[in-house]
Parts: structure tokens; C-alpha cells; sequence
């Protein structure tokens, strides 16, 4: 995908916006939850950049350096910041970005609410309002199944951060992650007709791609605790946002 500068999206969310509360515990992908706590700071000495992993099966679309990943998640932040941005002035509500964006590259380096955070996640931390994802694992993913699937991690990621500003807090786990899919779908949909991205050749068979590697096995049960949904579920949920946007999302 191809960031185009001195664009803005433009949108509005649901009629009825929720009181701008932060949820308590950590939503996050893959992390069950618990109380607060700020993401602890690498050991003095220690790199937060990741080296670049092993030879990996490379997209064509020539993804795959570390400085590329690193643009293109400074990219999909400032984007997703913009857009959300907008949203809320429109529905006439202020709007905090999200405080921080964690790369990590070992299992214990990031917590959330004293949870240490495991190897290939991403996740978002609602307390400390911080987003959290293994370095290692994304640049990979990167690589094996190109720059759109970053943008989708992030929207995904920075979507449940939108959910703790309105509020919301399904029963089911599965409810959250499937609407945070629909929610980065939304983000990326408009995105792209406004202008402020531009689709390259492949761009939505990555993210059709990327939401079957990271589907639920389809034995486990949707009620389950931390269940995100079928790869199926998940690819309905993101486009049905990318074609029809945050009215899709059921924000209301």
C-alpha cells in the first residue's frame, strides 16, 4: 500500500456516540485480561529494533526490509490517528490517539497488567492505553505476506483502542474481535477512497491472505475466552467494513 501525504479522511461515526470511558482490563488479541499496568521498557544495552528475521518466503511485491516495516507501521499510525481523528470531531467528541506504540522482541519484555505479553501477538493494552506487537513476528509476516497485512494489524489493534474510548464491551470475545476486524476494515475502506492510500497490485488478496492466517482452528468454540473468529468470520467482518465503512460495524 502507498501512503499519500497531505490527505485527510473524512467520515462520521454512529448518531448516538457513546460517553468517552476507557475499559478496564487489557483488550487484547490473544491475551486474557487483567489489571492495569504501564509496558516495561527493555533492559538498558537491549535494542527495541528487531534484527531481521531468517530467509523467509518473500512477497513479489519486494517487501522486505526492516526500514520498509518500519515506514509502513509509522504510516498505518499516522493514518489510523488522522481518520479516528476525524471521526469523533464529526460526532462532535474529542479524540485521544493512543498513547504508545510498543515493538517488542522477547516474550516477558511487555506486560499488560502484570501479563507478561507471549512472542508472534500483537495486542492492545486498554489501561495503559499502549499498543504492543512482536517485531519479529510482524516483520515476518511482512515478508511472507506483504505491507497490506501491516496496515490491518495496526487497524486492528488501534480499533480496540476506539472501542475503549466509546465504551464498548461485548460479552463475548469473539464480538470485540470480530468488530474491531469490520472497525479496520472501515479505517482502511475509507482510507483508500479518500485518497489517503492507494492500493498496489495484490493489496486485498494480502489482506484476504492475512485474515486466513490469522482465523480461530474451526474446532474451537465461539464462546470460548479469546476466540477471534473463523477465518471466515473474520474476512466477512473486514470487508463488509472496507465496502460499507463504520455503518457496518454496528458502533451505535
Amino acid at each position: 500500500m502507498t501512503a499519500r501525504s497531505g490527505s485527510q479522511s473524512r467520515g462520521s461515526l454512529a448518531a448516538a456516540v457513546v460517553a468517552l470511558v476507557v475499559a478496564a482490563g487489557c483488550a487484547v488479541g490473544g491475551v486474557g485480561e487483567s489489571g492495569p499496568q504501564e509496558p516495561r521498557e527493555p533492559a538498558p544495552g537491549q535494542s527495541r529494533q528487531a534484527a531481521s528475521p531468517g530467509p523467509q518466503t518473500t512477497r513479489a511485491d519486494g517487501t522486505t526490509s526492516v526500514e520498509e516495516f518500519k515506514t509502513d507501521i509509522g504510516d498505518a499510525v499516522n493514518i489510523a490517528e488522522d481518520y479516528w481523528g476525524a471521526q469523533f470531531k464529526a460526532s462532535g467528541q474529542q479524540f485521544r490517539p493512543i498513547r504508545r506504540i510498543v515493538p517488542y522482541q522477547r516474550e516477558g519484555e511487555v506486560a499488560c497488567g502484570g501479563q507478561a505479553l507471549p512472542r508472534n501477538n500483537a495486542v492492545y493494552c486498554s489501561q495503559g492505553d499502549f499498543i504492543a506487537y512482536d517485531v519479529n513476528w510482524s516483520v515476518a509476516a511482512f515478508r511472507q505476506v506483504g505491507d497490506a497485512f501491516v496496515f490491518y494489524l495496526l487497524g486492528h489493534e488501534y480499533a480496540h483502542g476506539i472501542q475503549a474510548r466509546l465504551g464498548i464491551r461485548n460479552n463475548f470475545t469473539i464480538q470485540q474481535e470480530l468488530q474491531a476486524d469490520c472497525m479496520a476494515g472501515a479505517y482502511l475502506g475509507d482510507s483508500v477512497r479518500s485518497g489517503v492510500l492507494k492500493l498496489d497490485t495484490g493489496d486485498l488478496d494480502e489482506f484476504r491472505e492475512g485474515l486466513l492466517a490469522v482465523g480461530d482452528d474451526p474446532d474451537q468454540p465461539w464462546f470460548a475466552e479469546g476466540s477471534h473468529g473463523t477465518a471466515e468470520q473474520r474476512t466477512d467482518s473486514f470487508f463488509r467494513g472496507y465496502e460499507n465503512s463504520l455503518d457496518a460495524c454496528d458502533l451505535g
